[in-house]
Formats: structure tokens, C-alpha cells, sequence
């Protein structure tokens, strides 16, 4: 369906890919001068002169924009009329209170092209076939993105939504799909009722996972913890994952090299910069600032995800040249200084999704009175511990297994897996809760 072919800008020399993506700022330039009430009024009071903005590198002209702008001015960033919004979503609330986002019919079609790209880059393709494992409702707005991509590359979609390992089982057997979008972790749960009901998962049709939400590799591309252990239970699966978020309404997809999430370079520009607001030498970490091009309800300039990864710039073994993100490290707002160790909950999942005897687990952070940072892991257990022998076992082999791979342990609290299900699992949210930060609420 013409989404990629060898003309593609993704294929090109990195100079046509800057000079392509020049091009298109100074066009969103002039649309938001036009179209933003908020874009508008931000020129206007830092005395912008978007003539001046020409390269890529000129951005560092403009200020951010952040989270906060878009809570306080929500309808400021609209520039459609609200009657031609034809699709309401709000962000996740990963990092506060959730956003609302309008999209015009421009924007799903647009929606559709970043996601048929995206697939494609992980190597799908008409006549595959995808068992979606997320919501469409709730104000989600990426299992309508990957709904609308999969069916704008020509590929097949099953939409069975999040949870319920029985259904996705059926499912399989039934449908015989060759792709499952889902969260990671989730696969370890499938494969313990494979286990469980005597189904032969490294038998079924499934050829590979695009993960979302999770990451499976470490920042040298490597297999991470999680990715690991999904690899050694079912090693004929091929392992990828995605980066996005709504408000830069586009995804970085992994080659089936997996070396880094794809940009797109008609649909976003990435920037990463340090705690100065400097940008960083390629292949550093710091945090992702993006600029939507292309959109056309409420698109974005030089926003702040909060995000922390990195760029690289070399030709990836696929053969594009487009620049890739790394796995995230972690979000800024999440960093945690532990006993002079500096980590992200990432770092702090790995080693939880890789014990066995844990069945779920929620870390909470919180301020001590001496005001250092204090982590508690709550886990439920497989099995309960049969006496306060077993419990402290359990604990100290935990403890170890943070210190081995972080060089610090967490506090740990072992409850019950309906006390650490009920905080996962919230009535409201989309996604798994496994990171609470008192740190604000106590401040």
C-alpha cells in the first residue's frame, strides 16, 4: 500500500533527512503562528521572530513547552474549530493529572500512516496477523492508533483487549495469529497457563511480540532482564518493542535488528537535552523534547516527555539512516537517588520481573524525615512463605538479587497478591500501576 519503498526519506543520507525535516518545521512554524492561540502568545511574549528559525538547530531559539502549559491552556493549544474534533482523548496521567487531546480526521489519518510505518518497520506486512492485547476504550488512544495502522498496512487485526489469558488463548487456537501487541510482562502470564492447561505455547502460531509500555532490551540493545526470561521459555519468539506517548502522536518502532526505536522524519523531530536544556552528544542520555509535525488539531512544539533516552545517528542494519531512540531509561520525575545510587523504576522492574517466586509487585517511593529518598517493594508471592523462616528467606534472596544488579536493596514488604492485584489495577487507569511516588504528596 505504498507506506514504504525504497524511496522512503527513512532510506535517505542523513543531510536530506535534516534538510526534509527543516522544511516541514518552518511549515508548522507558520501554521502555529496562524492556527495557536497559545503558540501565538508565546511568540509574542519571548519576542520569537520564526524568521529567524530555519534549522533544526535554531529550535534551541524557543522555549518548552510542558505538561503544565498543556493543563492550564488546554483549549488555547486547539487550532481546528471544535466541530471538525472528531475523535476525544486524554494521556494516561503517567505523570500527574491527564491531558485532554482532540484530533481532527486529519490527524487519524495521519495516526493510521505513523502506525503503518511503524509496522512495517518491525517487519510486518500484508497477509500477517495481530492479536491486539489493549483497549480501544477508556480514552486510549494507542489501540485506536495500532487498530487504524495495522489496517492501513493491509495486515489482519484481532482485537481481543487487555487481560484474560484463557480468551487470548482461544484466541490463538482459534484465529492462529503470528503477532501479539501487548504488554511484555504479560507474556509470562500466558506461558504459566500454557503451562498450567497443558497448551504447548512454543507449538502455536505465534512468531513474535511487539511489546508496549515495557522495555525488553538494555541501552546496548541487549536482552534486558524481562526480555530474557521471555526468550528462554519461548526462544522461537522474535522480540520487539515501541516507544510512544499521545502527545507526540507518533511511534519509535524497532527493527527486527533491535537496535533502537525509528523515528519517522515526516511525522516528529527529537531532540535530547540535559539538565542545562543543552542538547547532549549523540549517545548520551537525556531527556526526549519533541516537535509534532504534520498535526493539525493540537500539535506541539519542543514539548518536554520527561523521558530519558538516547539518540544514535549511525545507519542501522536495516539500512535506514533515520536517527533512533535507545530503550528509555527511565522518566526525569522518576529518578531516584537510593543511598547515593542514582536509578529509574525501570532498573527496579527488571529485577522483579525476572524473580520467580514473585507473582505481582507495586514500588512505592517516599521521602524519609531526613529528606532522602526511600523505596519500599510490596510483592506478592506465587506461593505464601509457610512460616517467618520461609518470609525472611524470600526477603533476603530478593535484597541480593537488588544488590547484585543495582548495588543497593529496596525495603521489602511481602502481602498478598489481592492487596498488590487491587493497587495494579485501579478502576480508572489504563495501564498497570507498578510505580507510586509519594515524594510530591508529601513535599
Amino acid at each position: 500500500m505504498g507506506v514504504i519503498n525504497d524511496r522512503d526519506i527513512e532510506f535517505q543520507s542523513p543531510e536530506q533527512i535534516k534538510l526534509f525535516q527543516e522544511s516541514l518545521l518552518r511549515k508548522q512554524l507558520t501554521y502555529l503562528q496562524t492556527h495557536s492561540r497559545f503558540y501565538q502568545r508565546l511568540f509574542a511574549e519571548h519576542h520569537i521572530n520564526l524568521s529567524a528559525i530555519q534549522t533544526i538547530e535554531d529550535l534551541q531559539q524557543l522555549p518548552f513547552t510542558e505538561k503544565k502549559d498543556l493543563q492550564l491552556f488546554n483549549e488555547d493549544f486547539r487550532c481546528v474549530p471544535k466541530e471538525k474534533i472528531v475523535d476525544y482523548i486524554t494521556t494516561s496521567g503517567t505523570l500527574g493529572a491527564p491531558v485532554t487531546f482532540g484530533c481532527s480526521d486529519a490527524d487519524l489519518d495521519r495516526l493510521a500512516l505513523n502506525e503503518a510505518k511503524s509496522f512495517a518497520c518491525a517487519g510486518l506486512k500484508p497477509g500477517n496477523v495481530v492479536q491486539l492485547m489493549t483497549t480501544l476504550d477508556k480514552r486510549f488512544m494507542a489501540g485506536l492508533a495500532y487498530f487504524l495502522g495495522i489496517r492501513k498496512l493491509g495486515a489482519s487485526i484481532i482485537r481481543v483487549g487487555n487481560g484474560i489469558p484463557e480468551l487470548q488463548w482461544d484466541t490463538i487456537e482459534r484465529m492462529r495469529p503470528d503477532t501479539l501487541m501487548c504488554v511484555p510482562s504479560f507474556i509470562l502470564r500466558l506461558m504459566e497457563y500454557a503451562q498450567e492447561h497443558n497448551i504447548n505455547h512454543r507449538a502455536s502460531s505465534v512468531k513474535r511480540i511487539i511489546g508496549i509500555g515495557e522495555g525488553l532490551r538494555n541501552q546496548d540493545f541487549t536482552l534486558n532482564m524481562l526480555g530474557r526470561r521471555i526468550h528462554e521459555r519461548w526462544p522461537e519468539l522474535e522480540l520487539l518493542a515501541t516507544y510512544s506517548s499521545t502527545e507526540m502522536s507518533a511511534t519509535f518502532s524497532e527493527c527486527p535488528y533491535g537496535l533502537g526505536g525509528h523515528v519517522h522524519p515526516e511525522l516528529i523531530i527529537v531532540e535530547i537535552v540535559d539538565e542545562n536544556n543543552h542538547p547532549v552528544p549523540v549517545g548520551e542520555p537525556g531527556e526526549v523534547v519533541v516537535t509534532t509535525l504534520g498535526v493539525e488539531a493540537m500539535p506541539l512544539l519542543r514539548f518536554r516527555t520527561g523521558d530519558i533516552a538516547s539518540m544514535h545517528t549511525e545507519q542501522c542494519a536495516c539500512g535506514r539512516w533515520s536517527y533512533r531512540l535507545s530503550p528509555l531509561v527511565g522518566r526525569k520525575n522518576n529518578m531516584i537517588k537510593l543511598k547515593g545510587t542514582t536509578l529509574y523504576p525501570p532498573a527496579l522492574n527488571d529485577v522483579l520481573d525476572n524473580t520467580p517466586y514473585v507473582e505481582n509487585y507495586v514500588v512505592v517511593v517516599r521521602l524519609t524525615e531526613a529528606g532522602t529518598d526511600e523505596v519500599v517493594v510490596k510483592i506478592g508471592l506465587k506461593e505464601p512463605p509457610c512460616d517467618e523462616g520461609q518470609r525472611e528467606e524470600f526477603i533476603k534472596s530478593l535484597k541480593d538479587s537488588f544488590r547484585s544488579r543495582i548495588r543497593v536493596a529496596p525495603i521489602i514488604e511481602i502481602c498478598t497478591q489481592d492487596e498488590i492485584r487491587i493497587i495494579n489495577f485501579p478502576a480508572k487507569s489504563r495501564k498497570p500501576i507498578k510505580f507510586i511516588d509519594e515524594r510530591n504528596m508529601q513535599a
